[in-house]
């Protein structure tokens, strides 16, 4: 093993963590209201707009069909304005943060669908208002399935991050590319392999933990 190898691998991993975990939440505050609306304005449904939901829907159509270099591509400028810079993890977490919530509100869309309806009408039928059912009602009850979709979320995001890094966002992709891939040197490449997959993993883990223990709880107070 290299001197250098530690130390590389210790940076890359620590600026790949920060751009998950700020792109993580932007996504959320992005897609979390985006897929309830998905939800909600559908025909029948609470707060029902037809032509709301046909717009929110196309829009996060054409977003999710971009390739993720080629959005950050377009989005750099973004960065630019937002944070001054192009380069670096923080300039990547914007248009990282952009291509993540669409995926994410169709995951939160996904989730909120499993909902028994019954429980949405009766919560109309007592006078609560739709926030009040989105809020008491919807979340709370598909909350394990909303922790494993969000779970799925930050391993894409994970992925989108080794991505960025090829073109200068840092990070454990940048690392595999400009120490591993066009330095020839194997030992970076295999050990970023190995802490990627450890790291997704650790992920993996730490999410079925938590949608198991909100499960638990759920099934104690019902």
């Amino acid at each position: 093993m290299s001197d250098d190898l530690l130390p590389l691998l210790a940076v890359g991993l620590g600026e790949t963590v920060y751009m998950v975990i700020l792109t993580t939440v932007s996504s959320l505050f992005l897609g979390l209201p985006l897929g309830v609306a998905l939800v909600v304005t559908e025909p029948g449904h609470i707060m029902a707009a037809p032509r709301l939901n046909k717009v929110l829907g196309t829009m996060v159509n054409i977003t999710r069909s971009f390739p993720t270099i080629i959005l950050i591509v377009v989005l750099l400028p973004l960065s630019r304005l937002l944070v001054g810079t192009t380069l670096g993890a923080t300039a990547a977490v914007v248009p990282l943060s952009i291509g993540s919530a669409p995926f994410l509100a169709r995951i939160i869309e996904n989730s909120l669908k499993e909902i028994d309806r019954g429980k949405i009408e009766a919560g109309l039928a007592v006078g609560a208002t739709p926030m009040e059912i989105i809020r008491k009602v919807m979340i709370p009850e598909c909350l394990a399935s909303l922790t494993l979709g969000i779970t799925m979320a930050v391993i894409m995001i994970t992925g989108f991050t080794a991505t960025a890094g090829a073109i200068g966002a840092g990070g454990l992709g940048s690392l595999a590319v400009r120490f591993g891939y066009q330095r020839y040197r194997t030992d970076v490449m295999l050990a970023t392999l190995v802490v990627l997959v450890v790291l997704v993993q650790s992920i993996q883990w730490g999410g079925n933990l938590i949608a198991r223990r909100i499960n638990k709880n759920r099934h104690k107070f019902s």
